[in-house]
């Protein structure tokens, strides 16, 4: 039950689980700080690495956050090379042993005057060494606090929009014609179906709007868009605003009047584990075993699927003659739903002991998949109420 004023690291937790989690998180992050000098760059490139190789693991976006800042410092971070490294040695060691003008002097006075010319010039080259090094960690420093303003911006803008939707989804609205979107002929007339009330206000402020996505337990919680263009969901937030979070959004040849055999939704891959950046869990079949069912609803009628298949592709050349799941839309005999569902039983990471025939109706979800170029990450689950 949401509780407020509930602050870790400039973010707000509304369930004591959720700020008991950013707390350990936040709790994790300093001792990581403590136990690398981010100031030394092969520290800072060792800590990215061991993060993006999730050594570590958090909870909340307060880990997110950490990991996105170390990961852009580490972009604009050079390693110390072997002669380098045996300069910074030579100089620690010059050090210790007084930085006082007077000692130098001193110091220089016991060599002759050739070595005393060289040993000017090279505190002169470090001085201005040091000068420049100053000067690029302001500039990195502007532009990093730069691109977190803008990152936060949109995160930030992201929810506040979703939450909002989520608020909308409860209210009433009025009855709302609804065209098919396929292709009519001059002979077929308008079909029109009444929207289910809790879609009415949300279908009246955006008339993309088909559908909302959930996964109980998990971020996967959205209105499901669709448009003539695939492309434009990829930028743009249900306000039609431009975002780099993108929406969660339907093939544009799925059909959900007449409806399609397999309804394929997409949507992005977010580090933070927005929009689909949690489906990749369902590689572990455990997770799958605690998630067995999605809700999609289209915004006439709802609708519960049984996940069936989970499983690894890419996005192929057209000229590439193998097993396409995103072009696998509608079935026109049962010999090729049949031979889609090999295709996709092959390719599974594990046998869930759900099947379907042809008739049945589906559902996709995809993602974008690290694993390989143009790699994505597919959850088929087929509809059982």
């Amino acid at each position: 039950m949401p509780t407020g004023g509930r602050e870790v690291a400039g973010r707000q937790f509304r369930t004591r689980a959720d700020y008991e989690a950013a707390c350990r998180d936040e709790k994790k992050i300093e001792q990581l700080k403590q136990r690398y000098k981010l100031e030394d760059p092969d520290q800072l490139l060792e800590l990215n690495k061991e993060l993006q190789g999730k050594k570590y693991r958090f909870e909340t976006m307060v880990g997110e956050d950490f990991i996105y800042e170390i990961e852009q410092a580490a972009k604009h971070t050079t390693p110390l090379s072997a002669k380098d490294k045996k300069k910074k040695k030579k100089l620690h060691k010059s050090e210790k042993k007084g930085n006082s003008k007077t000692k130098e002097k001193k110091d220089l006075d016991e060599y002759d005057r050739e070595m005393q010319q060289e040993i000017l010039k090279q505190l002169s080259l470090r001085e201005r060494r040091r000068k420049w090094i100053i000067i690029l960690c302001s500039l990195v420093a502007v532009i990093s606090f730069g691109y977190f303003g803008v990152y936060y911006y949109f995160v930030d803008r992201t929810a506040s929009t979703y939450e909002k939707w989520a608020d909308l989804k409860k209210q009433e609205g009025q009855t709302v014609p609804r065209t098919s979107q396929k292709r009519q002929t001059e002979e077929e007339t308008e079909e029109e179906r009444e929207i289910l009330d809790e879609y009415k206000v949300l279908y009246n402020k955006n008339k993309s709007l088909i559908g909302w996505v959930k996964i109980d337990d998990t971020i996967i919680d959205y209105p499901v868009m669709q448009t003539v263009n695939n492309e434009y969901y990829l930028t743009h937030n249900l306000e039609q605003e431009y975002d780099k979070n993108g929406s969660i959004f339907m093939d544009t040849d799925c059909d959900i009047l007449e409806p399609s055999t397999n309804l394929i939704i997409y949507g992005h891959h977010m580090k933070s584990g927005r929009m689909f950046g949690d489906l990749d869990k369902y590689s572990n079949k455990k997770y799958y075993e605690e998630h067995p069912m999605i809700q999609f609803d289209t915004i006439y009628e709802k609708g519960t699927y049984a996940v069936m298949y989970v499983f690894r592709s890419k996005v192929y050349n057209e000229n590439e003659i193998t097993f396409k799941y995103y072009q696998f839309i509608d079935a026109n005999s049962a010999e090729e739903f049949d031979s889609n569902m090999e295709e996709m039983s092959r390719l599974s990471l594990y046998d869930t002991g759900v099947t379907a025939g042809y008739g049945d109706r589906l559902l996709t979800l995809s993602t974008c998949d690290s694993s390989e170029q143009d790699g994505r990450f597919v959850v088929v689950a087929k509809k059982v109420n």
